[in-house]
């Protein structure tokens, strides 16, 4: 049995900040991962995922090239190009997290970590062997990973998560992406504007069921318009085949089926956490009934001196949230007192053009039963489109029906993450609505653009009317 002050099973967001930081005071401190140091983000997913989603929007202004008065030879597409940029971009990052270990002192050990007791951890590593690990106080950052749905013959038509799909030095054919959330849109926007035929199914009545319809309704537009095939209520009941070579599949669109062929299956329907097989309940964690670690709000299992950080204890999944999981736990290690109630949640799906969101929506207004001052706009008040041409999208903000108070902001259209971060600001500042609409901001940026929004008479919306009238 070895022992030490911090143990840190999963270094990923959350993580890997805890084990520096634990050494960096100090803390013997041990940190075991079974494969992707640094976790997902940088792996396989976020990172990886818009370096990848780039490439494509590259390649897709080169084939619009006529339209900025520029004149191309002939122009193709080198997937395994494509996904060397990434993999350098991944090298890059992983001896940046190798090298902060060594700096930290924090001891990396690679291999595969489980509970034989309440809080002893055995690790069976990559390179042969085992370790036993005790501490006083341990922390979680197991990560989640891809859903795979027990469609039948979907397992052994061995599919694409997303992170196959981003390690293909090929072009699919006809790429078949199931599911229309985050990683279904942006995946297939990107391969569509490769060259593949994609055919996208969501079981569902819309794309993006969480958000707002405006939204949701965009973003279809914006699918078709580039040729993809969206189904809606649309649901996969069969798979053939194998994916990268010839699938088919069956789906069911009451009352009607049809059999779709294609080259290759995306499945992109939601993530489940990795808390299976790691003897949770050796250490008497609970979990919730979809497998989650049950935490409060200080990030505090239900075992002394364990807490959980990131994807592994619930929503939402971003790598700034499992960030923000792991100041919450330093900062109260440290004496603080800091919660994760009420903090904000902003994020963007990076489809192009992409879409960002801080707040309350518009449905969740409606469903609060609160009433709000609401301003809509298109993307072009912000003069800033014209001069790129990305000139599709809109921008809105919900106001406090009662003051100036900021309670939401939504926008699709060029960088709509960068719009939403100033709003975000004057909202964590508890500014009124006013002060953006007031601001001196630079011409031609995408903030000025917030002036000309805000400078617009707020319709006021009543949710009980808007309720009455989406049920009618």
């Amino acid at each position: 049995m070895e022992n030490c002050d911090i143990l840190v099973l999963g270094v990923g967001e959350s993580g890997k900040h805890l084990a520096w930081s634990a050494a960096r005071a100090g803390k013997k401190t041990i940190a075991i991962e079974r494969s992707m140091v640094g976790g997902s983000c940088p792996n396989v997913a976020c990172l990886p995922s818009k370096n990848v989603i780039y490439s494509a929007k590259v390649y897709d202004l080169v084939k619009r090239a006529k339209e900025f008065g520029i004149t191309t030879g002939t122009v193709s597409l080198d997937m395994a190009g494509v996904r060397e940029r990434k993999r350098k971009m991944i090298r890059v990052d992983a001896e940046f997290h190798l090298k902060m270990f060594r700096e930290t002192g924090a001891e990396l050990v690679m291999g595969e970590g489980r509970f034989v007791g309440p809080k002893v951890i055995e690790v069976r590593l990559n390179g042969g062997g085992t370790r036993k690990f005790s501490a006083e106080q341990i922390f979680l950052n197991l990560g989640s990973r891809a859903a795979l749905p027990g469609i039948p013959g979907l397992t052994e038509a061995q599919p694409l998560t997303h992170v196959g799909a981003l390690e293909l030095g090929r072009l699919p054919e006809h790429l078949i992406v199931l599911g229309g959330g985050y990683v279904g849109i942006e995946l297939g926007q990107a391969f569509r504007r490769f060259g593949s035929r994609v055919t996208l199914i969501e079981r569902g009545p819309r794309l993006l069921s969480q958000e707002d319809p405006d939204v949701s309704e965009e973003i279809l537009r914006l699918l078709r318009d580039e040729g993809l095939d969206v189904r809606l209520n649309t649901e996969a009941v069969r798979v053939e085949g194998r994916s990268g070579n010839e699938v088919q599949l069956e789906t069911r669109s009451d009352p009607e089926k049809e059999l779709i062929k294609g080259s290759d299956i995306l499945v992109a329907l939601g993530r489940v956490p990795n808390t299976h097989e790691v003897g949770l309940v050796l250490a008497n964690i609970a979990l919730d009934s979809q497998g989650y670690i049950r935490a409060n709000d200080r990030l505090e299992t239900s075992a002394p001196g364990i807490w959980g950080l990131g994807d592994c204890v619930g929503r939402p999944f971003f790598t700034h949230i499992a960030y923000d999981d792991f100041r919450t736990v330093w900062g109260n290690l440290k004496g603080e007192n800091r919660s994760t109630k009420g903090r904000f949640v902003p994020y963007c799906m990076f489809s192009d053009p992409p879409v960002a969101h801080v707040g309350m929506s518009e449905l969740g207004a409606q469903k609060t039963g609160l009433d709000y001052r609401l301003v809509k706009g298109p993307i072009t008040l912000a003069l800033r489109t014209s001069t790129v041409s990305e000139t599709r999208g809109f921008m809105k903000a919900l106001i406090d029906a009662k003051s100036d108070r900021i309670l939401g902001f939504t926008a699709f259209g060029h960088e709509a993450g960068e719009l939403m971060a100033v709003v975000q600001t004057a909202m964590m500042g508890d500014l009124p609505y006013t002060a953006l609409r007031d601001a001196v901001f630079t011409h031609p940026t995408m903030a000025e653009g917030l002036v000309a929004l805000l400078s617009q008479k707020p319709a006021v919306i009543s949710s009980e009317i808007e309720n009455q009238r989406r049920s009618a």
